[in-house]
């Protein structure tokens, strides 16, 4: 949720990707973006599980989703073709790579530190990956199955705004509690300007995180009462072209 210290470019520069399309640079209305192969592959998460794929081919297992030796077996391909917008030939690659990284069916939060320690090595992501790997821990047990590793990425690389709006709100209330306040807003946006370390262009003072917190925060609590709820925070976005273009950010942090 920045504008002008350019992180979200800064961002694309640490990933050496290019701003995402659909995604205008300067401050032109925010468009819905394209959802084509090459920007699927921008993503950390989806990265790390296509790297992950070995050459051999796929047998009908992997094609069901079914494996006997995994503790968690997912749902059927096709109930998960439905869930999320992923095609079946994704579905079976995300799986072949998420069977080889987690051979129990289960992510746990320390794979997530060090995935976005390799994707970002000049920052310090431990406490971003912690976050985000809560923002996908939805019954907070503290390992996420493939069904929801894979309904989530669904949602925050091709859902909808308000879906995705949805997400990043979800991310931003970190203790669950259905509301945002202030403090939780720039514990987020702190770990996301850590995460960045040396790739933020122009560098980013001490100060930054604070003042777009302070800025975003007043627009998003309209009624005064020190905390942002949902309906808040989704109306504010959708009518605020620079909120909306800020949330390319996450196409290109998760």
């Amino acid at each position: 949720l920045q504008k002008d210290s350019k992180v979200a470019d800064g961002v694309g520069g640490a990933n050496g990707v290019e701003v995402g399309p659909g995604r205008k640079k300067d401050c032109g209305k925010w468009q819905k973006p394209r959802f084509t192969r090459k920007a699927l592959m921008r993503c950390c998460l989806v990265r790390w599980i296509i790297a992950s794929t070995g050459p051999k081919e796929q047998d009908s297992s992997d094609s069901d989703l079914e494996l006997s030796s995994v503790r968690h077996q997912p749902e059927g391909l096709e109930q998960l073709q439905s869930q999320t917008k992923f095609t079946r030939k994704e579905l079976q690659s995300l799986y072949r790579g998420f069977k080889n990284e987690c051979p129990s069916g289960l992510v746990d939060e320390e794979t997530f530190k060090t995935i976005y320690s390799q994707f970002f090595p000049q920052g310090d992501a431990t406490t971003y990956a912690h976050f985000l790997f809560n923002a996908f821990d939805l019954d907070r047990n503290g390992s996420i199955r493939f069904e929801d590793f894979v309904i989530g990425l669904s949602v925050l690389l091709r859902g909808s705004v308000t879906e995705k709006l949805n997400w990043a709100f979800n991310l931003y209330d970190i203790n669950k509690d259905g509301y945002i306040t202030k403090e939780e807003m720039l514990l987020i946006m702190k770990s996301i300007y850590d995460m960045m370390g040396r790739y933020t262009y122009p560098t980013v003072r001490d100060e930054a995180p604070s003042e777009h917190v302070e800025k975003f925060f007043q627009k998003m609590d309209r009624n005064r009462d020190g905390v942002v709820t949902i309906e808040e925070f989704i109306e504010t976005c959708q009518k605020d072209e620079n909120i909306m273009s800020s949330m390319q950010l996450f196409e290109n942090v998760i």
